[in-house]
């Protein structure tokens, strides 16, 4: 599975930021929020586009995250896609 990196939440005053990512998703365009083990996130939406491959089901966008849902799991929720 995909990892994602928490590097833009801030810990202390649990403000959830906004990243470039790249999305593992069979069916990515229709779904808003994803669970962070299929989330990688990146410095930029650039290195996202680059590390994006729809053929193989990566798609680049803008997402924020991780929140904890009401279930206890961590999503990020899309703002744009990038491809």
């Amino acid at each position: 599975m995909l990892q994602s990196n928490s590097l833009f939440t801030d810990v202390e005053s649990n403000v959830v930021g906004t990243s470039a990512v790249v999305i593992y998703s069979p069916s990515a365009k229709t779904h808003k929020r994803f669970p962070e083990g299929v989330v990688e996130v990146y410095a930029s939406e650039d290195e996202a586009r680059a590390h994006a491959d729809p053929a193989r089901n990566r798609h680049a966008a803008i997402a924020s995250g991780p929140a904890r849902s009401s279930e206890g799991i961590k999503l990020f929720y899309l703002v744009r896609w990038l491809d």
